[in-house]
């Protein structure tokens, strides 16, 4: 894993997105070159034709990973890979037919695209062939050595053995302290060595201290002998973090939120953050506009009843707003009072306000909160009184997901379908933590140009 501002990237899918964007650029040159280039004088030809290479591969690198082509789950299988790069060549076509509108001196002439976008599409497919023979090679995983036997060590088996596991590989688990055994294979490969020997014959990178109950139990010399010898230790929660892009609220201690990094807060970032969303609102509301309008006469003439939808939720500190939807179900949907979960094929719910919530129509009201500065365009997703009272009951820190202002769109909702019960909201929150502990103006990018994969595959929608 690398960490850019905060927040973990595969280095893995890193270095194959810096592969194809030279792939991209070199694939334009090759084309211009083709079909106009002076090859009597490379260098002025290769200045003269940068900015069109440039353009080129930016545009279709952010539509290929708003797609979700550069998100572990959905690069395993090239059937999926082929289909979203289609998708993501259309959109990226029509992004550049826009910007050659916009901007004329960065055309490129029809022919020479013809065969940018044909080479482009053969050479990122053959990367993501190559990609998907070599990714399962442990040689090129961390060599990682658990201590620890019980829970937490028998989680991290099970990341191992799962398809999220890109970058670590298990040599072994070594039991200390913990009262109950859970892993089954490779309990104990100590033997009579000590740890740092264990960690030199086994080639380890890194050593995770995964043990259920410390008091006693840590190897604490041995420990620092490793870390002097250029072998990482990590904690468990640290490590969980990383891997999984979320927090494990069955691990979290307070001890642990105050002495880690991230929560960084102060007015320099609450500004940019602002200036964020006040940008990508206007922006939204520019383009949504004759959708919106459209939505709001659909709803009229299906059903009688207002258009928007106004409900009280929960937001920044605790305090209540006003929450400004699409209205998708019936002005009955609730009228003995009490609030309920949605569920799948939820009865209440009318045929445009079915169609308005698998398109994600239904949030885009919200731009209104967002403007009023009730909420911000990345963030948790904002809650209704009555749920969070009941979840604070169930879910530890529940309540510091309102350290910061809910979202329309949000780290949660990119990596957990929709949720409809107290399972479903505290795995969502451990996204929502990951999200506030490691915040930054590329995490808050990177969900909003990958909300365009939610949109297009809306798993969970209810």
């Amino acid at each position: 894993m690398v960490r850019l501002f905060r927040h973990y990237v595969p280095a893995s899918l890193l270095l194959m997105g810096m592969v194809e964007y030279l792939l991209l650029i070199m694939i334009m040159y090759l084309a211009l070159f083709f079909r106009w280039a002076d090859m009597g004088d490379l260098t002025a030809s290769l200045s003269f034709h940068l900015p069109q290479a440039i353009t080129f591969a930016t545009v279709f690198s952010v539509t290929m990973f708003a797609l979700g082509l550069y998100n572990k789950d959905h690069i395993r299988d090239i059937g999926t890979v082929l289909t979203r790069l289609l998708f993501s060549f259309f959109f990226g076509f029509i992004s550049l037919a826009l910007l050659f509108y916009i901007y004329p001196q960065l055309a490129i002439w029809r022919s020479a695209l013809a065969i940018a976008l044909g080479g482009s599409l053969c050479g990122i497919m053959l990367v993501r062939w190559i990609h998907l023979q070599f990714a399962d090679l442990q040689a090129f995983n961390r060599r990682t050595l658990v201590l620890g036997v019980g829970e937490k060590a028998a989680k991290l088996e099970a990341l191992e053995r799962s398809s999220q596991a890109q970058s670590f590989t298990c040599v072994g688990f070594v039991p200390l302290s913990d009262k109950e055994t859970k892993i089954q294979e490779r309990i104990n490969i100590w033997g009579n060595m000590s740890l740092p020997d264990l960690a030199k014959e086994q080639d380890v990178e890194e050593i995770v201290v995964a043990i259920d109950d410390r008091r006693g139990g840590m190897p604490v010399n041995a420990l620092l002998e490793c870390k002097l010898q250029g072998i990482m230790v990590t904690d468990f929660s640290t490590f969980w973090e990383r891997e999984n892009g979320k927090m494990d609220l069955d691990a979290l201690h307070p001890s642990w939120l105050i002495f880690s990094d991230g929560f960084v807060g102060g007015w320099v970032q609450a500004l940019s953050k602002r200036a964020f969303d006040t940008a990508a609102s206007v922006l939204l509301l520019l383009f949504s506009t004759p959708i919106m309008l459209f939505a709001a006469i659909a709803i009229k003439l299906e059903s009688r009843g207002p258009i928007f939808y106004l409900q009280d939720r929960v937001g920044l500190n605790g305090a209540i707003f006003k929450l400004m939807k699409f209205r998708s179900m019936r002005t009955d949907a609730e009228e003995d009072g009490v609030p309920r979960w949605a569920a799948v094929n939820d009865s209440r719910v009318t045929r445009v306000g079915s169609f308005i919530r698998h398109t994600r129509i239904d949030e885009i009201p919200q731009i209104f909160n967002v403007l009023r500065g009730e909420m911000s365009f990345i963030g948790p997703r904002p809650e209704r009184p009555y749920f969070v009272e009941e979840l604070r009951q169930t879910i530890p820190y529940y309540f510091e997901r309102h350290r910061v202002k809910p979202g329309i769109s949000g780290w949660a909702q990119l990596n957990y379908p929709y949720g409809a019960s107290v399972e479903d909201a505290k795995e969502k929150f451990q996204y929502d933590l990951y999200y506030i502990k490691n915040y930054s103006l590329f995490l808050d990018l990177i969900v909003l140009i990958q909300t365009a994969r939610v949109v297009l595959w809306p798993d969970g929608v209810r």
